[in-house]
């Protein structure tokens, strides 16, 4: 269900340091590491949002490398009732979202796509942070820059 996830501009440099910034905080400190950000960071849902797209869609959408069979297309719509679910809390009660969201990031990445040179969820996450980073910087090159 391509369809779902719109083509867009990717996140810049800051939003995903961010979005990273909070999923590691929880990951690692609990909600008490948190506590106050949703409610002072009205974007936060947005990143977070994006983040869960970027991370969830390429590991269960059905693509045209995959031989399409019962167990991916059933992957494909968990992937697509997951982000819809995200999104509708998203929008419905970005403040409530914040967290949710991205405990659910943290528990796709520790229980769907765990990385043997990564075994630490932290690690996973920071390694996840560092890769969407450079695609951010390619994107949206510091001024002065030439892409």
């Amino acid at each position: 269900m391509p369809y779902l996830i719109p083509s867009r501009t990717p996140l810049t440099p800051e939003q995903v340091e961010q979005g990273f910034d909070y999923l590691l905080a929880l990951q690692m400190g609990g909600g008490a590491a948190v506590a106050g950000r949703a409610e002072a960071d009205p974007e936060l849902a947005f990143v977070l949002l994006r983040l869960a797209e970027d991370i969830v869609w390429p590991v269960t959408a059905v693509d045209g490398e995959t031989d399409p069979c019962a167990d991916s297309f059933a992957l494909d719509e968990v992937g697509c009732v997951l982000l819809s679910a995200l999104r509708d809390w998203a929008r419905d009660s970005p403040t409530t979202a914040v967290p949710g969201i991205a405990r659910s990031i943290i528990r796709f990445t520790a229980n769907v796509i765990p990385d043997p040179d990564h075994p630490d969820t932290a690690d996973a996450l920071e390694a996840m942070r560092n890769e969407r980073l450079v695609l951010a910087h390619a994107a949206h090159p510091a001024p002065g820059t030439h892409r």
